[in-house]
């Protein structure tokens, strides 16, 4: 098992760069932005019109990968406390740009409001909360309680990211141990409904960690063995029909709304009969074993054909790849140049040409966000 989830080359461990990880990662990247620019006829291109998940599970499962590529080696070297130190400055990064992208994003729906006439983005996205309990808002917001729309996904990594040490160190020697208890708590917050309080509103976070932990530490599990020069899940030829045939069940099911709805009264019939809906169901805030199961074999599949690792490394994918490689900083410009889309649309309504002008003006700023961050010679410290 030589790559991070994929082909069965054989090289020293941690010796070269797997491409794929970096282009998927930036095509997640791409759909995210696209998908938080709602009401674009772009959307319909993206991930999660052909199967049961979206770019948000690919992305934190990808994290998961990158997380036990990054870090496994300090612990593997027994130095667990500079991974833990590590982890937690990444864990500190992470939780300042959540706070810099949400302020920006309220400013930008304010501005909308005070300058524009549009004060419908100021009702979106739970920033009306700001007006209703600014004193609970101000509490919520940098305790991590209320996320407002579309910048919810680094609370998330970021409470994940800590339970990186204590699963590197158990995975190193019962990683199977790893995935069972994992399993387990995610049972559990599903079936028993167990989230993280919202607040000051009611309910839980929108994407729940102790659902989403389970995807995450996969990945972090995938990633772990690639850094040892292994696989977590050999390459089967009945695991790839198994994940393929699933794959093409879901796609058949998104786009033949007969097939979905004589499959959803099964569904429904199953749930009838006891069956959890988190089995049944599609739940993105529990991440419902429909969504669960697709993320994992379109990994599986995908990274299980050396074709698929040979076109991450061409020319044609190298722009995906600079933008992966960069992710947190394009992720953050994304949010916000995202949300500034939404609120000139509150004001110009539908436009195919206008939404396409600023798509593509958006996505050049990320890819050009990311070269600088990538090739911009750093200054010498004196």
């Amino acid at each position: 098992m030589s790559d991070i989830i994929g082909s069965q080359d054989r090289r020293a461990p941690g010796t070269e760069r797997d491409p794929r990880l970096d282009v998927f990662r930036g095509l997640a990247l791409v759909m995210i932005f696209i998908n938080h620019a709602p009401k674009n006829y772009l959307e319909q291109f993206t991930n999660r019109n052909f199967g049961f998940s979206d770019a948000a599970e690919g992305f934190v499962f990808m994290s998961g990968i990158a997380a036990g590529i990054a870090y496994s080696g300090v612990f593997r070297r027994g130095d667990p406390l500079a991974g833990v130190a590590r982890v937690l400055r990444r864990v500190w990064t992470l939780y300042q740009v959540h706070i810099l992208i949400t302020v920006i994003s309220i400013a930008i729906a304010a501005a909308a409001a005070h300058w524009c006439d549009a004060p419908d983005m100021m009702r979106k996205h739970g920033i009306w909360t700001l007006v209703k309990d600014p004193l609970g808002f101000l509490i919520g917001v940098p305790l991590l309680g209320h996320q407002i729309g579309y910048v919810n996904i680094l609370p998330l990594y970021l409470v994940l990211l800590l339970l990186v040490p204590p699963v590197i160190w158990a995975a190193l020697r019962w990683p199977l141990v790893v995935l069972g208890l994992s399993l387990i708590v995610w049972l559990t917050a599903g079936i028993a409904r167990i989230n993280f309080p919202n607040y000051p509103g009611d309910g839980g976070w929108f994407l729940n960690p102790f659902s989403w932990q389970l995807l995450f530490i996969v990945g972090v599990l995938t990633g772990v063995a690639h850094k040892a020069g292994q696989r977590f899940v050999p390459v089967r030829l009945w695991l790839q029909c198994l994940t393929g045939g699933f794959l093409l069940l879901s796609l058949v099911w998104m786009q033949w709304p007969d097939f979905a709805a004589v499959m959803r009264g099964g569904l429904r019939a199953a749930q009838d009969a006891g069956v959890p809906v988190l089995i049944t169901g599609f739940n993105k805030t529990y991440l419902a074993a429909p969504r669960l199961l697709h993320i994992l074999a379109l990994a599986y599949f995908l990274s299980s054909f050396g074709a698929v690792r040979r076109a991450c490394a061409t020319a044609v994918a190298a722009p995906f790849a600079l933008l992966g490689q960069q992710a947190l900083p394009v992720f953050a410009l994304g949010t916000v140049l995202a949300f500034a889309i939404q609120a000139v649309k509150t004001v110009t309504g539908q436009d195919v040409v206008l939404d396409t002008l600023m798509i593509g003006a958006g996505l050049l700023a990320q890819l050009g966000l990311a070269a600088a961050k990538q090739y911009w010679p750093k200054p010498r410290v004196s």
